[in-house]
């Protein structure tokens, strides 16, 4: 397993399936840390469907200077050093490789990226249980995962099969996010659960461990990151920023409790005597 002892924590940001806000949590988790005043990076390890770029304000045609002939730097997007595929490839160009080269590009990026001395390595994992998932657990020491469903039961039951991949694999499970938890019209004020409500809680429940987050469903999300001007990046007196802003101070919270117990954890070696 390689090491990457510039990099304190890594962090994936997972769920079980598409659409239910992955990517838009993990660019506003990244962004909140770096507002805490963390060190922050943000690895794009969507292959087949980069969006960090986007998200992030990152020019299109913007390409990563390439250091000792090998050393991708990262490019550097609200104060978050950035690395994707979608930095090194055309925007509209689709990725149609078999697993070993997906497995192939992700592993350059993550270990090939020039990352400074950072407190947070983000980690936007593709939807599913698949190859990229196995790999980074297999590459690198992984501090924990955030899984990220939505309150509905469809969501929940892939969000399960994100968690019992993560336990298998040895990763922990720093907390759950239940995204798109409440909307409140911008129009009479009233909140309206849309997707359910308490699912997180259940799901949390079920495998001991805690809802970090709840983020509300908001139009304003959606509009700002898709202006690759994440919410936090320019509306931090919101409500939807503090949600975010105690979300990253969780994660924080969650990965400090990781490195204890494995400090705590017995040494055992081996002898001929």
């Amino acid at each position: 397993m390689k090491k990457l002892p510039q990099i304190k924590h890594i962090v994936c940001v997972a769920s079980g399936k598409g659409g239910v806000g992955k990517s838009t949590t993990a660019v506003n988790l990244a962004v909140a840390l770096r507002q805490l005043g963390c060190t922050v990076g943000l690895l794009d390890a969507d292959i087949y469907g980069p969006s960090v770029p986007l998200m992030m304000g990152i020019a299109p045609g913007t390409r990563p200077e390439v250091r000792e002939q090998r050393l991708l730097v990262p490019i550097e997007a609200h104060g978050v050093e950035c690395m994707s595929i979608g930095v090194l490839v055309d925007a509209k160009a689709a990725m149609v490789w078999r697993a070993p080269m997906v497995i192939s590009a992700f592993n350059q990026i993550l270990t090939d990226t020039a990352w400074s001395e950072l407190d947070f390595l983000i980690v936007d994992m593709p939807p599913g249980t698949g190859d990229i998932q196995l790999s980074l657990a297999q590459s690198v020491e992984v501090t924990g995962a955030v899984i990220v469903t939505t309150p509905q039961d469809v969501a929940l039951a892939d969000a399960r099969k994100g968690i019992e991949m993560f336990q298998k694999v040895g990763v922990p499970i720093l907390g759950i996010v239940e995204n798109m938890a409440m909307h409140v019209c911008s129009q009479c004020g009233h909140s309206e659960a849309i997707f359910g409500s308490e699912g997180g809680s259940r799901l949390a429940a079920e495998y001991g461990g805690e809802v970090i987050g709840r983020l509300p469903l908001d139009i304003r999300i959606r509009e700002k990151t898709d202006g690759g001007d994440p919410m936090v990046a320019s509306t931090t007196d919101s409500a939807v920023a503090r949600a975010y802003a105690e979300l990253a101070e969780n994660v924080g919270s969650a990965a400090a409790h990781v490195d204890a117990l494995r400090a705590e954890a017995p040494k055992i070696s081996i002898s001929d005597d």
